[in-house]
């Protein structure tokens, strides 16, 4: 289909719903959790959506698929062998100790998800394993949009909610993805309750809170607990409550913060046999996401051995040679006088870091953006060659990597923000989740409105996209979040709109 009547009705009538289209997104949810003292700070959303049909959508969820896969098994291929210092020294010591114990568990994975950007293809920056999050978020923008524009169009409630549902629920994914999981160690049984464990003031807490609805809304018992709340010997309680699923979203790192109350107990949790107190997923996967691993699935393209050694199939190793970009440890000076000559060509970026605090696109040197997290990275202004040289001789998180840049140009967007809007040419990713190692046919049955059904051979994941006047897309460090609709939905909205815009 065209999109340009869709967006431009879009625009033109933004003024009249973007308002409510903002502040309805903001209280379902859209927004980030300040850790000092519990506000909240609305997240923009775009009243123009980003629209894929749905074969390329298709094909976009089935390379995070394999590229997942790819990962988790080239992670737990460095784990068990004589190179595990590689992922190793990037971790902190409570990292290190959990990988060590756990590493084996982490060829399942209920969630992932994998970041693009979109030029002439689609190209994967990196993998996300650890709290693979936005699942909430994409659902509250897409479905947002949907509502406040259908009915301004004049559709009814059933109509909405025949386009959401037509649009996908990645927060239905990840309740039928946790409960396949569950079932994988639990055969043949579903969890009566589920932990949605997340530190206090998390920065998506407003999202741990929406699927905790959702999921209420399926037929589980659902609640979101923290870390402080949990005791019991025989089961994890938080309330009076005993939990049988908790679905983790807390970095591992967290739990060495010195404010961090009851880290003795979770860390105990993750680390006894899986399901004996309770189940646990995701378990912890910083092995998975360090972006090194990244680096040497691009570098099994032209090195055979090592994408023998991870026992990568033909297709994880097509998926990598469609979508990966060039991406490299960086880590000597052949690497080091490649990179500093041609800056406009690459991007490092620490190997196990997150919220893209240590990356540095060597493009934007001129820009004060870059100037700006050099400063905060190193405490001084450094031009490009002389980061390339501190970033080779800085070992933290396991040292940098370097990928070839991605071309892409930004893109006409409109923000809503409160009761203003305002067209802004945004830099847009797109991600889609993704599962690992889930079993075919759990036997597993589905509350709320698949009752006593069997679970399908994989949950109906969808994608996510984030809009930012930075090449470094990153919501809590500022941005929007960009409705995604399939082009079928798409198609349906411009018809109603075409039969609205006839009563004008």
């Amino acid at each position: 289909m065209n999109a340009t009547e869709l967006l431009t009705a879009l625009r033109n009538d933004a003024k009249h719903f973007g308002p409510e289209l903002a502040r309805s997104a903001y209280e379902k949810g859209l927004a980030v959790t300040k850790r000092e003292d519990g506000t909240t700070k609305p997240i923009p959303i775009t009243a123009t959506p980003v629209i894929v049909n749905d074969a390329e959508l298709a094909e976009r969820l089935k390379l995070s698929a394999l590229l997942s896969s790819a990962g988790a098994k080239m992670a737990h291929a460095l784990m068990k062998g004589s190179k595990r210092a590689l992922l190793l020294d990037a971790m902190s010591p409570l990292e290190q100790r959990l990988a060590l114990a756990t590493y084996e568990r982490a060829l399942m994975l209920v969630t992932t998800r994998v970041d693009f950007f979109v030029g002439a293809r689609a190209s994967a920056l990196e993998l996300n394993a650890t709290i693979p999050a936005m699942q909430g978020y994409s659902e509250i923008a897409a479905h947002t949009l949907l509502d406040i524009v259908g009915r301004r169009w004049g559709l009814d409630a059933a109509g909405v909610a025949r386009l959401q549902a037509q649009n996908g629920s990645n927060a239905r994914a990840l309740y039928d993805a946790l409960l396949q999981g569950y079932a994988k160690v639990r055969p043949g049984k579903t969890p009566r309750t589920i932990a949605l464990l997340c530190r206090r003031n998390d920065a998506q807490l407003t999202e741990q809170r929406y699927l905790c609805s959702r999921f209420r809304a399926f037929g589980a018992d659902a609640d979101v607990v923290h870390p402080d709340e949990l005791s019991g010997d025989d089961a994890v309680r938080a309330n009076g409550k005993a939990y049988e699923l908790v679905y983790r979203h807390l970095f591992v790192r967290r739990l060495e913060e010195p404010d961090m109350k009851g880290a003795d107990y979770v860390v105990k949790l993750l680390e006894e046999p899986q399901g004996k107190r309770a189940v646990v997923l995701n378990p912890p996967a910083s092995q998975v996401e360090a972006k090194l691993v990244f680096a040497l699935m691009s570098q099994a393209l032209e090195d055979a051995a090592i994408g023998t050694d991870a026992d990568l199939t033909k297709a994880e190793l097509d998926a990598i040679a469609q979508s990966v970009p060039w991406t490299r440890p960086f880590h000597d000076d052949t690497m080091l006088k490649k990179v500093s000559a041609d800056p406009d060509r690459y991007v490092l970026k620490r190997s196990w870091d997150y919220g893209g605090r240590a990356v540095f696109v060597g493009r934007t040197r001129n820009e004060p953006s870059y100037a700006e997290r050099v400063k905060a990275a190193y405490g001084a202004e450094l031009d490009w060659q002389a980061l390339c040289q501190r970033a080779l001789n800085d070992r933290a998180g396991g040292g940098f990597i370097v990928q070839e840049i991605v071309e892409t140009q930004p893109e006409p967007h409109l923000l809503c923000s409160g009761d203003t809007q305002s067209e802004a040419q945004l830099y847009v990713d797109f991600s889609s989740y993704a599962s690992v190692g889930l079993a075919e046919r759990s036997g597993a049955t589905v509350g709320g409105p698949r009752s006593g059904g069997e679970l399908d051979a994989a949950p109906a994941w969808g994608g996510v996209c984030r809009g930012s006047i930075s090449h470094i897309v990153n919501i809590v460090g500022g941005g929007g979040v960009i409705p995604l609709l399939s082009e079928t939905v798409a198609r349906d909205l411009t018809n109603v709109y075409r039969v609205h815009s006839k009563h004008l």
